[in-house]
């Protein structure tokens, strides 16, 4: 009778360890933490650059937009593969050319934005961007995923790398 006592014992305890465990992993799982940026100032700079950038693009402004990235950019795209800074540029200009009178345009989506610092390079921002452009007389719009990483060299902010994608 004891050795059946003491497995039913263990039995019970590790079935009550186990749903707390589940449970514990549920909270995890399921809970979001909320964003707080680790700077106010960095959060504001990159903030900064990323209206620049888009306000260049919303502008079909070529040459503005090729100051703001590094020639040494990598831009990953999940449908487009990887593109160097010479093609991006080039892919650029052929939209901008193909949209001018079809209303393109990005916009950041309202809190999506997150940046991170990176120790002696940069930040890393992350957040979710809608791109419109007119179709057939309507605005076709999409909400895509991003990441750009930012290059803080000699008090000048440049794009080297940027991973769009969930397209």
């Amino acid at each position: 009778m004891k050795k059946n006592n003491v497995l039913i014992v263990l039995s019970i305890i590790l079935s009550v360890l186990n749903i707390a465990c589940s449970s514990k992993n549920k909270e995890t799982k399921d809970s979001v933490k909320a964003y707080t940026p680790v700077s106010q100032e960095l959060f504001a700079e990159i903030a900064h650059m990323d209206s620049v950038l888009f306000d260049a693009f919303n502008a079909y402004d070529i040459e503005k937009t090729k100051t703001i990235f590094s020639d040494s950019l990598e831009f990953y795209h999940d449908k487009g593969g990887l593109a160097g800074y010479n093609q991006t540029i080039e892919n650029l200009k052929k939209l901008f050319e193909n949209n001018k009178t079809t209303g393109l345009r990005r916009d950041l989506v309202k809190g999506s934005m997150e940046v991170y610092p990176i120790n002696d390079y940069g930040a890393v921002e992350t957040g979710l961007h809608t791109f419109c452009h007119d179709e057939n007389g309507k605005q076709d719009c999409g909400t895509f995923k991003f990441m750009h990483l930012w290059q803080k060299k000699e008090g000048q902010w440049k794009i080297t790398r940027v991973v769009s994608y969930d397209h």
